[in-house]
């Protein structure tokens, strides 16, 4: 009798958010990657947006922490501790016994990390863990036919890190990563305010002001943002007025830094494959691909055609939903050398 099919459950595990995948559930979490701990008892009092809302406002007695950074697990007991809350809370716990999961890692993770992420996977029940690098995720998220013999250039800059990649065939034939990506562009935001006007922010008020009036290129309607903060002479609070001119000066910068990332991997890439690029063009996913105007930004500035995913977002953890037949293709290979080998 054929034994049954595992349930399929796939993880993004990223540095700003958390997305949980679960076969014939969709996707059922989808928030910050925080986690609030009480000192005194070292208990998790909070995850996600319930503990986002705490960041600046915690007392002496909280701890928030990011179990995750850069793509980098950089607390192993509370990424579990924050994936153990998750699944209590949703009441999923049963899904992930002896379920095969899919987790989504940087390009530039050691072979040490990502067996770090496995055993947090294998310790939550699952039977079977597979690991992929999220760039590819993206990619097929994000539309691009990854399996076609033909070369398509995809960067996926999320909240730690900016991933560049060229996919051929159905695999990664060239990546290349920098830790410049949402985070970085938040702390730029943050120092900008706080040279230019004398005011400390916090780093949600600046992300807000990113989102909010962020671009590459000048857009219809442009408003002001008003922030407040304490400022650094008098100590008193105040508030200040930016402008979209001001950010999109403060967000060159960085994401200059992500163009060269994108010419270091054109530069190496094979000629044939480069042809391809050259009349498929550049992919963006991840949430920095939301800034107004990153688009024609990249077309202008590397003369090649330029698109943003649809949802780029979301673009990783579909990526995942769509691969779910490649890794029960990948489990059934895996138990059959098993069993060859049991003989």
């Amino acid at each position: 009798m054929a034994s049954k099919k595992p349930i399929y459950v796939s993880l993004d595990l990223g540095t700003a958010y958390t997305l949980v995948y679960i076969s014939g559930q969709g996707i059922v979490y989808n928030e910050p990657s925080i986690v609030a701990y009480k000192i005194p008892e070292n208990r998790i009092v909070a995850v996600g947006n319930e503990a986002y809302k705490m960041i600046g406002k915690a007392n002496k007695n909280l701890r928030i922490i990011r179990p995750m950074v850069n793509g980098v697990i950089t607390d192993a007991k509370a990424t579990q501790a924050q994936l153990n809350y998750i699944f209590k809370r949703l009441r999923i716990e049963k899904f992930l016994k002896n379920s095969v999961v899919l987790l989504a890692c940087p390009s530039v993770i050691t072979e040490l990390e990502k067996n770090a992420l496995r055993k947090i996977a294998l310790n939550l029940g699952a039977a079977e863990v597979f690991v992929e690098e999220e760039v590819k995720m993206a990619a097929i998220g994000g539309g691009v036919r990854v399996d076609a013999p033909s070369g398509h250039l995809v960067v996926d800059m999320g909240g730690g890190t900016s991933d560049a990649a060229v996919l051929s065939a159905g695999e990664i034939v060239l990546s290349k990563s920098v830790k410049i990506a949402g985070n970085f562009l938040n702390e730029e935001v943050l120092k900008f305010i706080k040279s230019q006007y004398g005011l400390e922010i916090g780093i949600k008020s600046a992300e807000q002001a990113k989102i909010k009036i962020g671009s590459l290129a000048k857009y219809p309607d442009e408003r002001s943002i008003k922030l407040y903060g304490r400022d650094v002479v008098s100590g008193l609070p105040r508030e200040i007025e930016v402008t979209p001119q001001e950010m999109r000066e403060v967000l060159k910068i960085p994401l200059s830094k992500i163009i060269d990332l994108v010419v270091q991997v054109l530069e190496e890439t094979p000629p044939e494959l480069a042809g391809d690029i050259f009349r498929n063009g550049i992919v963006l996913c991840g949430g920095t691909a939301l800034i107004k105007g990153i688009d024609k930004y990249f077309a202008d500035t590397l003369q090649l055609p330029c698109k943003i995913a649809e949802n780029p977002l979301m673009s990783v953890i579909n990526g995942t939903k769509k691969y779910e037949s490649e890794v029960y293709d990948m489990l059934k290979e895996l138990r059959s050398k098993s069993s060859d080998n049991a003989f």
